[in-house]
């Protein structure tokens, strides 16, 4: 097993202090927060010593007397000159001549050849500088001075939370949770705590925590002491999800529905639904297990989101997050999956336990609704195969074979076309456009959903019926427009762009964005040299926009997951699916719906300007530190009087933070937050 690469010991929270010196050392997550990325680098004017200030004024009055000098020398050679010529070429001569003086003057000063460099070294000896102790930035580049944050006060240190809460879901928490209605799976749902019981407090690692395996290593095996729940290994052993040996877990690849392994399973799939073809390229894993599909499709380069409610089986989305396996807290219930229409190559559903039969196929017609138009969907287990496995599923015949009955009607409803059934796997590919399938097939209750911004999903009511795809002038053509295979899918202009279906963004500006965010990428790897090397594997990006950071970064060694605020001006949600990367709608005001410490590296663009009237900015830092591994890394853009009370509340986190020049220059109002999230653990607080 390798070494850890977090510190053997971990850090004192308590006995830390946020002293400057500390704040300048190289953390050890592979920042290199060098000088001209300080606090001094767009600092206002600095003050300066009384005994410097009298070398800098002996400097200027010798150099002011020596310029008069000059100019009266040539105001007297003129006057004694009665041929205007002759002046003028005069004056021309001796102008040019000082020109070339004080150029070779500043060459010879530079070259370190004279003594221009020992008077240049004297000088800045003599008029050493120091920070203002109650340094501001409010007035430099904001004139409207939003935040009216002009004292310096330091904010109290935030104190670590009970050990009861190293697991801490906001919005999933079981007590809560059980208060609501268990119809519809309502109590799986997300219900955030009011202001009130919000937790304002750090969320602890569990005693021994370590640094997780890098990919892929980690999709085979799991630290203990990360996750310390054992119970699957017991409930799942025969099923081979997972084994615990010696200090860590070992994910074998298995499943309930395929026992000889997911690279077989896999196969299965391959050989009716083109997945190497680069066709597939974003999947969705309804009730996922510990995701190992999705862990196992990374081969193919499809990206799965897969999603399970809390405590179905313990820890399985934490498990998932903690393999690198992109994965969310989530239940199809009684509101809308938090994303946009016409998103999904592939929906997958495994012996899932979802009702596809009830509720009149509202379940299906949510698949339905996330689906790309010629979009695969897979069902594997109970009731499909049920003349075989009947048995083993300890329900009768006449109960699986009615349960597989409504399952057609409904698919026949959406005009889905079913390709296959074998082995206990059925797939149904989605109509290409609402010509190709008749009026009449469509459900008879209410036939197609209103019309609505495929954005419009968070916390909406599911509905029974059909959401209409995009008017084609063909019975051939694709609604919404063809995608491009990937990888050529990730930079090639997206569907909803060339259609004018994005307010604000044209070809141009998507192709302007791109070109952006890989300068800025590349501006980041300058000051975080291990951005790129594996070291991050679950990134954030907090405010996606269209995806460009996400497309910059691509790589097999790394994912992203690309939020994009429920408050944004424009959603952008379609766009970043149609470029081949996966993401979601989320509300910064609340919890994330995830495990504590599932992310690497959080980027966050803008998002403190978005949020500064919606909700208080600790709420979101306090999540963000949340949702953070203990030393993963934070980059924050945004304006700098913004920046100025981020970065106070970082510090009171224990974060160990620089602030950077925008990559324009110090002129640029916009500037970077750099963070490293410290280590400590529950033990360490607690004694």
């Amino acid at each position: 097993m390798e070494a850890p690469e977090l510190p053997a010991q971990p850090v004192d929270f308590e006995g830390e202090n946020a002293e400057e010196k500390e704040r300048t050392e190289e953390p050890a997550s592979g920042f290199r927060l060098q000088a001209d990325t300080s606090l001094a680098s767009i600092a206002p004017p600095l003050a300066i010593s009384e005994e410097s200030s009298e070398v800098v004024s002996l400097v200027s009055h010798r150099f002011r007397t020596l310029v008069v000098a000059v100019l009266a020398s040539i105001e007297c050679m003129a006057r004694n000159l009665t041929d205007n010529r002759t002046r003028n070429t005069l004056v021309m001569i001796v102008i040019f001549g000082l020109c070339s003086f004080f150029y070779l003057l500043g060459v010879w000063q530079k070259s370190g050849s004279g003594g221009g460099d020992g008077i240049q070294t004297w000088v800045n000896e003599q008029t050493k500088c120091a920070q203002l102790p109650n340094l501001s930035f409010e007035t430099h580049h904001s004139a409207s001075n939003l935040l009216n944050d002009t004292d310096n006060s330091k904010i109290e240190p935030f104190k670590p939370c009970d050990e009861q809460y190293t697991d801490y879901t906001p919005c999933e928490e079981q007590s809560r949770a059980m208060t609501f209605p268990r119809d519809n799976m309502i109590y799986r749902e997300r219900h955030c705590p009011p202001d009130k019981e919000k937790l304002y407090c750090l969320i602890p690692a569990p005693k021994g925590y370590v640094a997780p395996f890098r990919w892929p290593k980690s999709r085979d095996f799991v630290h203990y002491a990360n996750v310390p729940h054992k119970s699957l290994t017991v409930e799942k052993a025969i099923q081979n999800w997972v084994h615990y040996e010696g200090n860590v877990f070992r994910f074998p690849g298995g499943g309930t529905q395929f026992p000889q392994g997911a690279d077989k399973y896999i196969d299965q799939l391959a050989s009716v639904i083109p997945i190497a073809e680069g066709k597939v390229r974003t999947a969705l894993d309804t009730g996922c297990g510990v995701a190992s599909l999705g862990a196992y499709l990374f081969k193919k380069n499809v990206l799965t989101i897969s999603f399970a409610p809390r405590d179905n089986h313990e820890a399985q989305v934490q498990f998932a997050l903690e393999r690198g396996v992109p994965a969310y807290i989530g239940v199809l219930g009684s509101i809308k999956l938090p994303f946009p229409s016409r998103a999904f190559d592939m929906a997958h559903c495994s012996r899932c336990l979802i009702p596809w039969s009830g509720n009149d196929g509202m379940y299906m017609m949510e698949v339905d609704r996330v689906l790309r138009p010629g979009g695969y969907w897979v069902l594997s287990g109970p009731p499909i195969g049920w003349k075989i496995y009947y048995e083993g599923w300890q329900h009768s015949k006449e109960d699986l074979q009615n349960e597989q009955r409504k399952i057609e009607q409904f698919a026949q409803l959406l005009c889905w076309k079913k390709i296959s059934e074998k082995d206990g796997i059925a797939i149904w590919r989605k109509r290409l456009n609402d010509k190709s399938c008749s009026m009449k097939q469509y459900n008879p209750k209410g036939v197609k959903c209103g019309l609505t911004s495929d954005s419009d999903v968070w916390y909406k009511k599911m509905e029974v019926c059909i959401d209409p795809l995009p008017n084609v002038n063909s019975v051939s053509k694709v609604a919404g427009g063809q995608l491009e295979p990937f990888p050529k899918r990730l930079y090639a202009v997206p569907p909803r762009i060339t259609l004018g279906s994005v307010p604000g963004f044209s070809v141009q500006s998507y192709e302007e964005d791109n070109k952006l965010w890989q300068k800025y990428v590349e501006a980041y790897k300058n000051t975080n040299n291990l951005l790129d090397t594996g070291r991050y594997r679950n990134i954030m990006d907090m405010n996606a926009g269209l995806g460009s950071f996400a497309a910059a970064l691509e790589s097999p060694k790394l994912w992203v997951m690309n939020v994009v605020p429920t408050i944004a001006n424009t959603s952008t949600l379609g766009v970043i699916y149609e470029r081949g990367l996966i993401g979601m709608y989320h509300d910064w005001c609340e919890g994330f719906s995830t495990y504590p410490r599932t992310y690497d590296l959080i980027h966050s663009n803008g998002i403190f300007s978005l949020y500064q009237n919606k909700c208080q900015f600790e709420d979101i830092l306090l999540e963000m530190d949340r949702i953070l591994r203990p030393e993963g890394a934070v980059i924050i853009r945004d304006k700098v009087d913004v920046l100025v009370k981020v970065e106070k509340i970082a510090n009171a986190m224990r974060w160990k933070t620089r602030l950077a020049d925008h990559e324009g220059g110090p002129l640029v109002p916009e500037k970077i937050l750099f963070a490293v999230k410290q280590y400590w653990t529950v033990a360490k607080t607690s004694s």
